[in-house]
This record gives structure tokens, sequence and C-alpha cells, in this order.
């Protein structure tokens, strides 16, 4: 429901703000007052076409403003959702702002709850928020694509859709999947190729853990042999193999000091130290011997040496390794690569499992579409007769509406079809109102109907038919009064009236049958300061409405039989 309208310097409004009521709000005022600028107004905010001629003369830009209830409708937040435009509602209590703002060269930006938002963002929210008829612009009852929507709500059809929507979900993730499948046919030979080389080159190079290591120790040994053979055989010649060697001193050193722990035990401990060091002495000299004789120049080892570390080096660039070393994630892509080409090989078994799972959800889908298909021929007819008994009502006795189902168009390829009609979330079907507004004449698209008063009309029988069905929190109706009488226009506000009671309306008007039946009464007034026209709009209270009916009934002079009808109208209203 929208509670609030705010507009500023559009057309020849300076500043205004409406609060709605629930239930019926209707609008009156003098022709050329300015009533039919809320309608734009609003058709503006909810993602109409922003045009520079709607911006008032002299303003640099001009904004309108609605705040909508959103009154717990599920529905609708789901539809916000897909417009992407949900997040802000969740520290908003409920409530939805919407700004547009027109400069006066034509450009445009629209708010929701602060943020900026499409036109496209807003044209999807519009169907869950406002349905509009006016001579120039209606909004989803003549737009067929949502009418298999209302033939559904008719025949309480929503869970069967539901179920028509759940089984195509599943049909086409299993479509999917068949055509990625069947796409990766055309690529898979390419692809074992390329596998199986580098699955090859991988074996064939048969990279160890810690082997790069390993390799760059013995290159540094390799490549100084000479300096390390000088380096290790000159220590044992120092420390152990010359005359006058670091041993000999040490040996004799041992000797005096054991030969002095017998005379005195208390250089028993420093002779055992002795001992150790002159043994690990010896040790040594002999390891640094060994390494000396062990040391040699290999030229052809030093290349196979580097050969094997560049290559491992490539191996481990090329498949992914975090440093030079990381023998690891070669290690880890050739086991990557063994189990994908484990899975091409299993191709085939893969894409006939997947063919056999694209049938069976094909198959679960078809049926409940097809069964949702003739529930919607069932109920068809009863639709189309429903709405054609509501327009006899309204001074539209012969005409007869139609409600036309036909399958989709045939699908085309990737698509899912059944019986040669595509299948969509919401079945193999299309619906379309079709009207005869008089006697032998063709029963045309709503769209096509060229009669405002006749379209309004049109739209409310079906907005009373579907009376709580449909998606719009606020029905705004222009020009239903157009061309009838007291007693048509008498029924007209009867309807209003019962669709009021689902729905909130908002209803221009020039008849008193009509206006009386408002919840609440707006008037519009136009007047002149200077060089400039001002148009406002003020709830009346029920003095003033008293006064304005009796205007609407009796003219511009208000007698006491005018008062007195007025009063007797509003009352019998209220009834």
């Amino acid at each position: 429901m929208i509670t609030l309208l705010r507009v500023r310097n559009f057309a020849i409004i300076d500043a205004l703000e409406v609060e709605l009521a629930p239930g019926l709000n209707v609008v009156t005022g003098e022709t050329g007052a300015g009533k039919s600028i809320l309608v734009a107004a609003l058709q503006l905010v909810l993602g109409g076409k922003g045009k520079p001629e709607l911006v008032r003369a002299g303003a640099s830009q001009a904004e309108v403003e609605v705040l909508v209830d959103l009154g717990g409708d599920a529905a609708l937040q789901e539809r916000l959702g897909a417009a992407g435009l949900s997040a802000p509602l969740e520290d908003e209590g409920g409530e939805l702002v919407i700004r547009r703002v027109i400069g006066a060269k034509g450009r445009t930006r629209a708010y929701v709850n602060g943020r900026l938002a499409t036109q496209a963002q807003l044209q999807a929210l519009a169907a869950g928020l406002a349905d509009i008829s006016s001579q120039h612009q209606y909004h989803s009852l003549a737009d067929a694509r949502s009418h298999l929507g209302y033939l559904d709500a008719f025949g309480a059809l929503e869970e069967e859709r539901a179920a028509v929507a759940a089984a195509h979900r599943q049909a086409a993730a299993a479509a999917a999947r068949l055509r990625e499948l069947r796409a990766a046919v055309r690529e898979r030979a390419d692809r074992e190729d390329l596998l199986r080389f580098q699955l090859g080159e991988i074996d064939e190079l048969a990279p160890e853990e810690g082997e790069v290591e390993g390799l760059e120790a013995e290159r540094a040994r390799l490549r100084h042999a000479e300096q390390l053979a000088d380096a290790a055989g000159g220590a044992e010649e120092a420390l152990y193999a010359r005359d006058g060697s670091l041993s000999e001193s040490l040996a004799k050193v041992v000797t005096k000091v054991t030969e002095g722990a017998e005379l005195d035990p208390a250089l028993a401990p420093a002779a055992a130290q002795l001992r150790e060091a002159l043994s690990l002495l010896e040790d040594v000299a002999g390891d640094l011997g060994r390494y000396a004789r062990d040391v040699t120049v290999d030229p052809p080892r030093l290349a196979g040496v580097e050969e094997r570390l560049a290559r491992l080096g490539r191996l481990i660039r090329k498949h992914g390794g975090a440093h030079p070393a990381d023998v690891a994630a070669v290690l880890a892509r050739r086991e990557e690569v063994a189990a994908e080409l484990e899975a091409l090989e299993r191709h085939d078994e893969r894409l006939a499992e997947a063919e056999a799972a694209r049938a069976e959800a094909l198959a679960r889908a078809s049926e409940r579409a097809r069964r949702l298909s003739e529930r919607r021929h069932a109920i068809a007819s009863g639709l189309g007769e429903a709405i054609s008994g509501e327009l006899a009502g309204l001074g539209m006795g012969e005409a007869q509406v139609l409600v036309e189902l036909a399958p989709l168009e045939d699908a085309t390829e990737g698509d899912l079809s059944v019986d040669g009609a595509r299948l969509t979330a919401t079945g193999i079907d299309r619906a379309e109102f079709l009207i005869a507004p008089n006697r032998g004449e063709p029963a045309r698209a709503l769209r096509k109907i060229a009669s405002g008063g006749e379209l309004s009309r049109a739209m409310l029988a079906i907005k009373r038919v579907l009376s709580g069905l449909g998606p719009a929190g606020l029905y705004v109706f222009d020009e239903v009064d157009a061309g009838v009488g007291g007693a048509v226009a008498e029924v007209i506000g009867h309807k209003l009236v019962e669709v009021a009671a689902h729905a909130q309306v908002l209803c221009i008007t020039h008849l008193a049958q009509i206006a009386v039946h408002g919840d609440a009464h707006f008037r519009v007034s136009k007047r002149a300061e200077g060089e400039r026209t001002y148009s406002e709009v003020r709830r009346l209270s029920a003095k003033e409405r008293l006064d304005k009916v009796a205007r609407m009934v009796g003219g511009i002079e208000v007698t006491k039989k005018t008062r007195a009808a007025a009063a007797e109208m509003l009352a019998a209203a209220r009834r």
C-alpha cells in the first residue's frame, strides 16, 4: 500500500504531499486542474519514462517520492529480491521509500530506500506495487504476460503451478548438465592429448620429494671439488698425518698428565678428558682424510646434475610450484591430471547417465505441465464469463471477454519442450484476455482497445472478479467514468468499493455517484499567482466534502436541495 506521495516541481505542481488512506481514495476537481498529474507522478516514480517537459518551468529538477507499506507481503518481498532491491528492507520496518528525480535536461535518477536503482528495477517493482488504468497508460492487466498468473489465481492453481516450476528447475538443471557433457565431447580428444602429455612429462622425469635440495648440495661439492679436497686433506695432515702433528703433540701431553695422575689422583679427571679429546681429534682427522680421498673432480657428473636441476626447475614452474624446489606441487598436479584422465575415460558412461537423468526429469515436468494445462483450459471459459458478467453492470452489456489459451511457441534448440510447446517455469501455455466490446465485433487484445473509458471499465471488471488475487497493492483508475450516466456510475462506485475491500484504490472521477463511496476524498484545484500557475491537492473534511458533492450534483450554486441530495448520497454510500 502506498501511504504517502510527495511531489516537487512536477508540471504545474510546485510542492504537495498527499497521505493516501487504505481502501478507496477518490480525487475530484475541475477539468485542467491537474488531477491526472497525480497519475503521471505515480507512473514516473514506478519506472515510467522521464521527460524534461515534466519539470516545472524555472526549476532545475522535478522530484516524486512515495512511501510504501509492504504489509508483510511475502510475494512482494520475493519480487523485490529478484529485482535486487531487498537488501535495504531489513532495517526499514517493512517500509519502502522510492524517489525519482528528473533533471531539466531529461536525465533521471532513481533511489530505493536511499540506494540507486535502475529504471528496469523500478518497472519490475511496479508490478507488485501499483496497477494503473487510464486513457493513455495502463499496466499489468493490459500486459498479456500477466494474464496467465491471473488465470491461475482465479482457478486456485498456485500449488500446481509451483509444482511445475520445481519440476522445470530440475529438468533445466539436468539439461544444462547434459549440454556441458556434450560440449565436452568436442573438446575431449584435445584435452586427453594434453593431459597424457603432461602425465608423461612428469612420469618421465619422476621427481622425488627433497631431490632438488640434494642435487643442489651435490652440485656445490662438484663445482669446488679441488678446493674441498685441499682443505680436508690439509686439515688431516695438520691434525694427524705429518710428523709433529697436533695429535702427536697432544699424545705426549696425555702421557705426562696420566703419569701425574698416578702420583696424584686429583689429575685423573683431566687425564680422562685429554684422552677423550685425543680420540675425538683422531676421529675427525680420519673423517677428513676419507672425505679428501672421496672428493673427485667429475665434469660429466656435474653436467648431469646441472641438467637434472634445470629440467626439474622447468617442470616445477610449469606446474605451479610456489618456489624453485617445490616438487610437491608437481606431484599434486600429477594426481589431478591422472584423476581427470580417469574421469574423461568414464565420459561415455556419465553422458549416458546425464541423458537418462534429463529424460526422467523432463518426463516428470511434462506430466505436471500437461495436467496444469488441462486445468487451465477447464477454467478459462469461467473466468471469461465472470468478467463479461461484471461488464454488463458497467454499461458494457454486450461486451464479451474471452480467455485465449495457446501453447507457447515452439521450442528452439536447447529449450525444453512438451508436445512441441516450449516448457517454462509457468508451464507450456500462454494466456491473453481478449474483449469484444460490441456485438458482431471480433475479440481483440485489451491493449488494442481505443476507448479510455472502455479500457478502464474493462480493467475494473477484471479486478472485481480477481479481487484479492492480483499482485498490485494500489489500483489506480482514471477515466473509469468516461461516457457513463448516473445509474452506471453508481454501479461503478459499488464495484470500486468491492475492489477496495481487498486493495488500496485511487480513483479520479467527475461523478458524485462514485465520489461519495470514497474512504478519503481529495480535491485538486488550480490557482494563478502573478505569472505562475499552481496545482494543489487537499483532503476534504466532512463539511468540505458535503459541499463538494453538492456542487458535483447541482453545479456552482449550492442550494438546500442539492446539499440534502449530497448528504443523502453520502449517507447511502456509508450503509
